[in-house]
């Protein structure tokens, strides 16, 4: 066997980078984007997460903002919600919008819902087994339906309870997430509210996707981790286990299958330890692009990984108290370089037509380039970001306030001198 390549951190960053369309600037353009660039991108990734927190703009829209620009949002609407879909809802890394080609792969953790599914949505047969079918008729019958429209018919046996704090989810959500989970339903999009039009799958997936035979479990799961390692280039055991949420045991088999047929190649990073390239994998010459990522970045979603190679411990810290946080409530790595150069707290003032900054900080990354020419760039993509979100307004601070953070000074002169 010959020896295992050692390479640098510097090496692992800029293949990350290459393989995530973050190691340049964006292309020049000509036009707008296109629904085709959309899809060819979250092919690319593999996978793009959903969330429903709407401080700055819904997760799943940034990833394309970030490596594209400047997007017409509806086109991910259209790709999900329009028949023939070329993305669907999944349980991939976590909720998540999937290429239609990868939908069968899925089909064993929609199988194996017990060990796979959190506990309440596993309950949901033994606990409320007559309205699952119920709900399942409805579905049939009247789909696609939210949650909310559905509840109307268990309403007055089954009040959606209202508590303080945690999800207050009605039976028909909990029974339309066991659908959902176990793929007898499906996303059939979704409403300006953000819920869910349940529709039978058949109704939603093309039909030759319908038609795909699943693959067994250990097939399925070494072709997800192939996709993992095409999508970040260069990883470990554990970050591409991550990008699907697999075992770890799965994964390793996985991987050794892998490196036996070639796909991936056994590496060493200094810093970092034993990790695998993809075959496809380049890796760029220098990394020149800037861009914000948002906390459900591909780029950024296994935590151990971001804080290995880019010497930055993230944590999202949305349901953290106030008094504990220590970046800010919806913080954003930019990306500068090869660096994660900056974190800032972002928030869109739609009413006010205004993009807040409520907090900059630096990070081990700054000293890169300086603080001086990381807010500088940093202004620059903030204003593409507000010009992307239809807000007039640049504003370093919000609501009577300064902004928070030791580079929040430097970004305010950084936005006065590039208005």
């Amino acid at each position: 066997m010959p020896p295992v390549e050692t390479v640098s951190l510097s090496h692992a960053r800029r293949t990350l980078l290459r393989a995530h369309g973050l190691d340049a600037p964006r292309a020049a353009r000509t036009g707008p984007v296109s629904l085709r660039q959309v899809d060819q991108l979250v092919q690319r990734l593999g996978v793009v997460q959903i969330d429903s927190v709407n401080v700055l703009a819904r997760a799943h829209l940034v990833p394309a903002f970030s490596r594209l620009g400047p997007y017409d949002a509806a086109l991910l609407d259209r790709a999900t919600g329009s028949a023939p879909r070329r993305l669907v809802e999944s349980w991939a890394h976590q909720a998540s919008f999937v290429p239609v080609e990868t939908y069968p792969l899925l089909e064993w953790r929609r199988r194996a819902y017990q060990r796979e599914a959190w506990a309440g949505i596993a309950a949901v047969p033994s606990v409320h087994g007559s309205i699952v079918d119920d709900v399942r008729s409805i579905i049939a019958e009247r789909g696609p339906l939210t949650a909310s429209q559905v509840q109307l018919e268990f309403e007055a046996e089954h009040p959606t309870r209202k508590v303080d704090w945690g999800w207050n989810w009605s039976i028909a959500k909990r029974v339309l997430e066991f659908l959902f989970f176990t793929g007898e339903v499906a996303s059939a999009g979704r409403n300006p509210a953000f819920e869910r039009r349940y529709a039978l799958a058949e109704r939603v997936l093309p039909a030759h996707v319908v038609a795909t035979p699943a693959p067994a479990e250990p097939d399925a799961v070494r072709e997800l981790v192939a996709i993992a390692a095409r999508a970040h280039g260069i990883g470990t055991v554990r970050s591409l286990a991550d990008h699907f949420r697999l075992r770890t045991d799965a994964t390793r088999r996985a991987v050794d299958e892998l490196v036996e047929d070639g796909v991936l190649l056994p590496v060493r990073v200094e810093g970092w330890g034993a990790a695998f390239r993809h075959r496809a994998a380049t890796t760029a010459r220098r990394a020149t692009g800037a861009a914000l990522l948002n906390p459900f970045d591909p780029l950024v979603f296994e935590r151990r990984t971001v804080e290995a190679l880019f010497g930055l411990r993230y944590r999202i810290e949305i349901y953290v108290p106030e008094p504990r946080r220590v970046w800010g409530y919806y913080v954003l790595p930019f990306l500068l370089g090869e660096e994660l150069a900056a974190l800032v707290d972002l928030k869109a003032d739609r009413a006010g037509g205004a993009l807040e900054v409520r907090a900059a900080h630096t990070t081990a990354g700054t000293a890169t380039a300086g603080p001086q020419a990381v807010a500088l760039a940093l202004a620059e993509e903030l204003r593409l970001a507000a010009h992307w979100l239809g807000l007039d307004e640049l504003r370093v601070g919000g609501d009577g306030r300064a902004a928070a953070g030791d580079l929040a000074d430097e970004l305010r002169r950084a936005v006065a001198v590039t208005r």
